[in-house]
């Protein structure tokens, strides 16, 4: 599975769970770390932590599982390492805090009509 594959299956399992704001980032010119990272937002720790457990279980399906999770237990950035794509899910207070779309504006935004 590539990873725009991997891309658009987590994009549908967190468009499932409702999560809010979903920003996909193209950093493949940018940095080595991964070529896409996903960010997310959910309005509360249930939330999150359902958008988290919706993408790990959609991928699982897809032969494809997480080589790392953190932050599962707070809730507050959740972060699922699928090696070349990052999944970044926050609460949205969080989100706003760490402004990974800020940081990471070198990195081109990917439409959600290429995602569909």
């Amino acid at each position: 599975m590539n990873s725009l594959d991997k891309v658009k299956a987590i994009y549908k399992a967190l468009d499932d769970k409702q999560g809010i704001d979903i920003k996909v980032i193209d950093i493949q010119g940018v940095t080595v770390v991964a070529d896409y990272f996903v960010i997310v937002g959910g309005a509360n720790k249930n939330q999150v932590q359902a958008l988290v457990d919706n993408t790990e279980d959609e991928l699982a399906k897809l032969g494809c599982h997480t080589t790392h999770v953190e932050g599962y237990q707070t809730a507050n950035w959740i972060l699922l390492d699928y090696e070349d794509v990052i999944v970044h899910v926050f609460n949205q207070e969080d989100r706003l805090f760490y402004d990974l779309e800020r940081i990471w504006r070198d990195g081109k935004e990917v439409e959600v009509e290429e995602l569909k």
